[in-house]
């Protein structure tokens, strides 16, 4: 009885932070409401509309229009998709479950099942939560795996 109620206390307390994470500039959670904040391909950070509107107004008062870069590593934007791509290759090498999750994300868009879930099982091993979610969906709809309700379990609850 009391190994059910922890599980049930470690499952249902409430985080000081969103499962998305914190800005990494000024700390504060990202918004859960389903507007996704972008995602930097160069850092594969996500930064909060806050941030992105306060460099907006600092570069208006700077006169910086044309100088896009990055707001946490200062790099310019990817010019193409393939670049995109490289970039997220750079970050997964350096074993970044952010963006294991993104070609993930973008795999399975693309009908590549078993290579979403080559990646997001990577990204889970690195506690990514949202990796874990997208899991459960798979294990759910069996969609590159076998339909197998334990792990769907399992995923949800680890996320």
């Amino acid at each position: 009885e009391r190994a059910a109620e922890l599980r049930d206390e470690i499952l249902f307390r409430q985080n000081e932070s969103s499962h998305i994470g914190d800005c990494p500039i000024c700390c504060l959670p990202l918004p859960i409401n389903g507007e996704q904040p972008m995602l930097s391909t160069c850092c594969s950070k996500m930064i909060c509309d806050g941030c992105e509107y306060a460099n907006f107004l600092r570069q208006c008062e700077q006169n910086l229009y044309l100088q896009q870069t990055c707001l946490f590593c200062r790099q310019p934007p990817p010019k193409t998709d393939e670049e995109a791509d490289k970039n997220y290759m750079k970050r997964i090498a350096a074993n970044d479950p952010v963006a294991m999750r993104q070609i993930g994300k973008m795999r399975y868009r693309e009908g590549k099942y078993d290579s979403a879930f080559e990646y997001w099982s990577k990204a889970a091993q690195l506690d990514d939560a949202m990796a874990h979610f997208d899991l459960s969906l798979l294990y759910e709809k069996g969609e590159g795996v076998e339909k197998d309700e334990k792990k769907k379990i399992y995923h949800l609850e680890e996320a």
